[in-house]
């Protein structure tokens, strides 16, 4: 009899979004303040390219045609160059075999579960590793499947990076997972994983032959240099892209939340596995969106200037934080990670700096699992959204700084 004990989770409401439980925190506190702020959800709102609606309308005939599921040849040919472009691996991707096009990276991060965990045989429960704290994302693919999660504390201690060593001394684990999902730069912190950490994370796939499912949605969002790549690193070890996917999107990357474009690009013979499954069950990307993501894949001017906006924020967040709330300028991403303890704690805060401030925040508790000591790791926290232009920004943490 099949256990579906995971969904019926879902449905009863055990397993919830952190906006879901926001909202309800929230529920009948009003704002203190006469204009509020709202700091939460991960929705780009700088400039997107200018031409994205004309490449749409002329493109409109193919709303006539049902589109291919994996993504025409074309769009995913600019993809892979803009992969090789990124990461300089001119030549090591084939487009056609190595690409699919999906509806945003958060489609692609749910599917790629059902052929991971049909892919490998194990003894008891499969086991699926996830950061902790985590996109949410994550957990609903884990729940579908009635997999056992793995909460992998990414604290300040492990440099908010699940700790491999740690990991790797546990083979019994190990032997059950059968998919390790990892984010750089990391939501929330902005952790960025260096070449060696990725390619021990991928030499740990390759040993208990599990899959790797790299979000690197926020890859082009950074202060410093450009993030590694998970592709970057496995194109240059002898098995090339065995046992690794990388999923990427235009929401952040170019302000296009609402376009719904992304893509997942690695390992041929699982994206082999996954086409079939998306193609069974999944959504094509519309052609006129298809057409329009080839004209942003293909432009970099305006990546440019989104990122050095990104970075104006963050010098507002220097110069207001500065040795305060554990305030460091993070490597990668838009958000901040900020210790609340001096408020009670991540929730507590919430409810604090809403009522008095009329600044809203996602407590860091509702972005984390209770590890195995029964402590959550994001319990001291709440993450701030830099989503706003830097004036709001200095308003918001100005009101925050003086609670």
């Amino acid at each position: 009899m099949s256990d579906y004990s995971g969904l019926q989770a879902m449905v009863r409401g055990e397993i919830i979004s952190p906006f879901t439980r926001l909202r309800r925190l929230l529920d009948g506190v009003p704002p203190g303040h006469a204009r509020p702020i709202e700091m939460t959800a991960g929705d780009p709102r700088e400039t997107m390219p200018g031409f994205v609606m004309d490449r749409m309308v002329e493109a409109q005939s193919l709303l006539g045609t049902y589109p291919p599921t994996r993504g025409a040849d074309d769009i995913r040919t600019t993809i892979g160059q803009w992969i090789e472009r990124r990461y300089g691996l001119a030549g090591l991707v084939d487009p056609l075999k190595d690409v699919i096009v999906l509806n945003g990276s958060r489609e692609g991060l749910f599917y790629a579960i059902l052929p991971a965990v049909g892919r490998k045989s194990v003894t008891g429960k499969p086991a699926v590793l996830l950061p902790n704290p985590y996109y949410h994302a994550y957990l609903g693919s884990v729940s579908a499947v009635n997999a056992e999660p793995i909460f992998l504390d990414a604290t300040e201690e492990t440099g908010h990076l699940p700790d491999l060593d740690a990991l790797s001394r546990q083979p019994e684990i190990l032997e059950r997972t059968v998919a390790f999902y990892l984010c750089s730069p990391a939501n929330p912190q902005g952790a960025v994983a260096r070449p060696d950490y990725i390619r021990r994370a991928l030499a740990l796939a390759r040993q208990y032959d599990f899959m790797l499912f790299f979000d690197e949605c926020y890859s082009e969002i950074y202060t410093g240099e450009p993030p590694t790549g998970g592709l970057e690193v496995a194109a240059h070890t002898p098995e090339k892209f065995k046992n690794i996917l990388v999923f990427n999107s235009l929401s952040k990357r170019s302000n296009l939340p609402g376009l719904r474009s992304g893509f997942v690009a690695g390992d041929p013979e699982f994206l082999e596995t996954l086409a079939e499954v998306r193609n069974l069950t999944g959504p094509q990307m519309p052609g006129i969106i298809q057409q329009a993501s080839i004209a942003v894949w293909s432009e970099e001017q305006h990546v440019a200037s989104i990122r050095q906006a990104y970075r104006a924020k963050f010098d507002v967040c220097d110069e207001v934080l500065k040795g305060r709330l554990g305030y460091r300028r993070p490597a990668g991403g838009f958000f901040l990670w900020l210790d609340m303890s001096h408020l009670g704690g991540g929730v507590e805060a919430t409810v604090t700096l809403w009522k008095r401030a009329g600044v809203k925040v996602v407590p860091g508790a509702y972005l984390a699992q209770p590890n195995s000591a029964g402590t959550n790791p994001g319990e001291r926290y709440v993450r701030v959204a830099l989503v706003h232009p830097p004036a709001t920004i200095r308003e918001a943490l100005e009101r925050v700084v003086s609670l």
